[in-house]
């Protein structure tokens, strides 16, 4: 059991905290605190605020480390695509030279990079981009560019 000493202004603080942060994960580690420093036992805390003992033990050295303020930070793992290091020169290459399709898109990816991506994550990719999918317009199967072009001059 890690024990804490709380003052009155730190209590008072994870109080105001626990209510008041827009975030509401911050709001519960804050609860944590708070409960720890009216002298709950670890068990009872996580029976109240339903977390684990680890994450509980992880607060608790979060605010030895840096108090109150490191509670505040929120730090969610958001992994980052190998593909935005070549981010530019795809943009580039695909301004310029437009895919006709998602597997032309992949093929020329891999052959740029080297990095083999499923059709899914180069749409999201090129999406993120700015890039969208070209609607493309057909040309009836029975058209007679001599009829089209009498039907213009004519209207």
């Amino acid at each position: 059991m890690i024990k804490i000493n709380f003052t009155e202004e730190e209590k008072a603080a994870l109080h105001h905290e626990r209510f008041n942060h827009p975030h509401p994960r911050v709001q519960l580690k804050m609860e944590a605190l708070y409960l720890k420093s009216q002298g709950l036992a670890h068990k009872e805390i996580t029976h109240l605020t339903g977390i684990d003992e680890n994450t509980l033990r992880t607060y608790l050295t979060q605010y030895l480390e840096g108090g109150i303020e490191r509670l505040k930070e929120i730090n969610f793992y958001r992994p980052t695509s190998k593909l935005v290091e070549y981010k530019d020169s795809i943009e580039n290459y695909f301004r310029e030279n437009p895919p006709a399709t998602i597997n032309e898109a992949i093929a020329k990816i891999e052959e740029l990079t080297g990095i083999k991506r499923s059709p899914t994550q180069v749409r999201k990719f090129l999406k993120s981009l700015g890039m969208k999918p070209r609607k493309v317009g057909m040309i009836p199967s029975k058209a007679e560019p001599q009829e089209q072009e009498r039907f213009k001059k004519k209207n």
